[in-house]
């Protein structure tokens, strides 16, 4: 009940009283089950006119088989203003082939947001104003796996460095991050 009840809290609008029947429901003495809530909780949201996103971070940190099954009800029956986002590191024990098959998934794993060594190439040299050779880019993608926040690390540190193939191969003797202490 308590993912309910964070669940309608991020729903929830009180100016327009959304959400205040699976709310009661919730708060009521003797709560009906978690499908009556979130039936009456999804036909709510289903009055609503403008399109709206849930999302749901860290998804991976959910063990409680109760929470998957009511995302999973969640899935199924979502009006279709409702878009739903999870943010996970795992694939979560949802029907994501039948939403796939469907075509009512998008899936974006860590591989499509990785710089791909060209897009290293053009975001160091031409975004960055770098001059950096093949073997470079390379040593780069390696080093950062092509994440972008450590290519940007990577990329600023080298600015001031005079000999990228030093820096590249870690022999350059200042430290990436500059950390000021006043006394």
């Amino acid at each position: 009940m308590r993912f309910l009840t964070c669940l309608i809290g991020a729903l929830e609008n009180p100016q327009a009283g959304q959400c205040e029947a699976a709310r009661g429901l919730l708060q009521s003495p003797q709560p009906p089950s978690s499908q009556s809530i979130l039936t009456v909780l999804l036909n709510e949201l289903g009055q609503l006119d403008q399109p709206f996103v849930l999302v749901l971070d860290d998804y991976h940190f959910i063990t409680a088989q109760a929470v998957h099954e009511a995302l999973a009800f969640i899935l199924e029956h979502q009006p279709p203003q409702m878009h739903l986002v999870l943010l996970t590191r795992t694939d979560p024990p949802l029907p994501l082939a039948r939403l796939r098959v469907r075509n009512q998934l998008v899936d974006i794993r860590a591989d499509h947001l990785r710089f791909t060594p060209d897009e290293i190439a053009v975001f160091l040299n031409q975004v960055m104003g770098l001059k950096l050779s093949a073997d470079d880019i390379t040593a780069m993608e390696a080093r950062t796996e092509g994440w972008i926040a450590g290519l940007q690390l990577a990329a600023l540190s080298m600015q001031g460095c005079p000999d990228y193939p030093q820096f590249r191969l870690g022999v350059h003797r200042q430290p990436l991050l500059h950390y000021g202490l006043s006394g």
